[in-house]
């Protein structure tokens, strides 16, 4: 369903779960950085009513995330640690040239935002089904659901904004890009990690 080129390793799971503390700290920051990616989204784009109002319920959404994952660690008792550099995202939004048509930077920006739901997604499905905490498991097996969600909601905003034909090719060659990054992935305790 999500098209993705490189499937995560179940030995990734052993590597989260002996590093949780970290691995959910990087989980509540990458949900910060979501929220914040679609009200940028907002900010660059108001005049696009439709994008406007489901870009401001996925920032809602992804703040509530991190309110969850953030509880989940408190009743851990783990503290949320300081934020790091999301690797995997900033190569990602290197991939494409910078453009100066607004139409293809925003066709750009939301293929990105698909790839790291769907990527997260993908992490958490692997996550959710190799662990033996039941509790977590729930918990990742929600979230994966609207990883899922969002996903499908950026993919499908880029093909309304250009060509389906283009928007699919730029998509495959993204898809193609980052399954090539993933294979020297699954050694760090991060989501993307």
């Amino acid at each position: 369903m999500l098209g993705l080129k490189f499937d995560t390793e179940t030995s990734w799971v052993d590597v989260a779960s002996n590093g949780l503390e970290q691995l959910l700290t990087d989980h509540a920051f990458a949900e910060i950085k979501a929220s914040g990616n679609a009200t940028s989204i907002i900010i660059n784009y108001s005049e696009e009513t439709e994008l406007v109002k489901d870009m401001s319920d996925i920032a809602i959404e992804e703040m509530e995330h991190f309110r969850m994952v953030h509880e989940v660690m408190v009743e851990r008792g783990m503290v949320l640690g300081q934020a790091t550099k999301n690797d995997y995202a900033l190569n990602l939004q290197k991939f494409f040239p910078k453009v100066h048509d607004r139409n293809e930077a925003l066709v750009h920006r939301l293929l990105v935002a698909a790839l790291i739901e769907a990527r997260s997604c993908e992490r958490f499905k692997v996550f959710a089904d190799n662990m033996e905490d039941e509790k977590l498991s729930k918990f990742y097996t929600d979230l994966m659901i609207s990883e899922a969600n969002h996903y499908t909601l950026f993919l499908g905003y880029a093909r309304k904004y250009m060509d389906r034909a283009i928007v699919d090719k730029k998509w495959n060659d993204l898809l193609a890009f980052e399954a090539e990054m993933m294979k020297n992935r699954g050694t760090v305790a991060k989501v993307h990690g």
